[in-house]
């Protein structure tokens, strides 16, 4: 665990007053002597990562409070900025992700290594028509036609050596080794439903519920399959967690009976598996609706992460006793457009209104733009150390 600046003092003079300066601030340092024989000193302090951060998560999930509230940030396009990367050379080279995860979670102090990269990355091996470009995630843009032959056609990728899927791998191995348990290492799949609409394309997918629901559920089997043993590829690596993407289908997309059929019993098969292997499913459709958070409550996943447009304070109501609750800053409205006293408030009211009596971890709703500032991130951190120091 180490603060974010690295400070070379090459004399004693100011030494008596930055130990005081250090323990007044509740930082704490360790020396180390460089290859070129120069002394260099590392701070750390509670703005970083800590090594009881997986016990925490586990309370956390068992429904019970922890000693800090974990602060997860959905924050990988601006981590990529902070880092001076460009992202389409970042998603493709496990060296790149694991530098920029070691340098932000360092920086700031994230209680997970959140490796999302993007949506691509079992799709493009499929065949779907995929694209990134500069700074602009990849995304699917041409999908494969709704028929039986494509499903037929269809395979369990190679995980070790094909397209990306090796790039994910090693960078999830490379975070492990380094971070040990300091760190939530969590990787990704997209769920059954999710991973339907990125083969067929969301329009073609949603036909499927009305007029052809058989061949839907036949697919939906073939992205079970794939999708559990994606997922035990990262475990085996070393991810302690996987981030189990649905936004396609979330109220905004399907009814709740829609859910029922085509999404909720998938995902849940996929997130037993994960959990019963060792690893913990953390399960986002950036949900809003209190009917479809009613729903994904009996999932069984480790922990639910509702969307910034959820009221907080009444998801923890709807799913008290029966999940872990994630979320839900904004990460646009507030983050991005506020200052940093209206982005502590904010986290401060979600805080309030969520944290008490445990089964809560905080989160931003969604992804945070690459521009935001620096200083509403600390904004957002600080305020989470804060109110975890208050409750000491």
């Amino acid at each position: 665990m180490f603060f974010q600046s690295t400070t070379k003092y090459e004399t004693c003079q100011n030494f008596l007053w930055l130990l005081s300066f250090l323990k007044e601030s509740n930082i704490y340092f360790r020396t180390k002597n460089t290859e070129a024989g120069n002394n260099v000193i590392y701070l750390s302090g509670d703005n970083v990562a800590y090594s009881g951060v997986l016990n925490d998560i586990q309370k956390c999930i068992d429904l019970k409070e922890p000693g800090n509230i974990p602060v997860f940030v959905e924050s990988e396009e601006f981590d990529v900025r902070i880092a001076g990367m460009i992202y389409e050379d970042y998603c493709q080279d496990a060296d790149k992700i694991f530098e920029c995860q070691k340098l932000v979670i360092e920086k700031f102090g994230y209680d997970w290594c959140w490796l999302q990269i993007d949506d691509c990355i079992e799709f493009e091996v499929l065949g779907v028509g995929c694209r990134g470009d500069g700074n602009i995630l990849r995304a699917t843009y041409e999908y494969l036609p709704a028929v039986p032959e494509t499903v037929k056609n269809l395979r369990i990728p190679d995980f070790s050596n094909e397209g990306r899927f090796p790039v994910l791998m090693e960078a999830i191995g490379k975070c492990k080794n380094y971070f040990k348990d300091s760190v939530c290492v969590t990787g990704r799949t997209a769920a059954p439903f999710s991973s339907v609409t990125l083969l067929f394309g969301i329009n073609e997918t949603m036909m499927l519920t009305i007029e052809n629901p058989s061949f839907l559920h036949q697919t939906l089997e073939f992205f079970t399959e794939l999708q559990i043993k994606f997922g035990l590829a990262q475990i085996e690596k070393g991810a302690d967690a996987i981030w189990l993407g649905d936004c396609c289908a979330s109220s905004a997309l399907i009814s709740p009976v829609q859910y029922k059929e085509f999404a909720f019993p998938y995902a849940k098969r996929v997130a037993e598996t994960y959990q019963k292997n060792g690893g913990w499913t953390f399960y986002h459709a950036s949900e809003y609706n209190p009917k479809h958070i009613e729903i994904m409550s009996g999932l069984n996943v480790s922990a639910l992460s509702v969307g910034e447009n959820a009221d907080i304070a009444q998801a923890k109501k709807i799913v008290s006793g029966r999940t872990c609750l994630m979320g839900n800053l904004d990460p646009v409205n507030v983050l991005f457009r506020k200052s940093p006293a209206e982005v502590a408030k904010e986290s401060e009211r979600i805080l309030n209104s969520a944290a008490a009596g445990g089964g809560y971890i905080f989160k931003t709703g969604e992804m945070v733009p690459r521009d935001t500032p620096e200083e509403n991130m600390r904004a957002m951190l600080d305020t989470v150390k804060k109110y975890n120091k208050g409750s000491d």
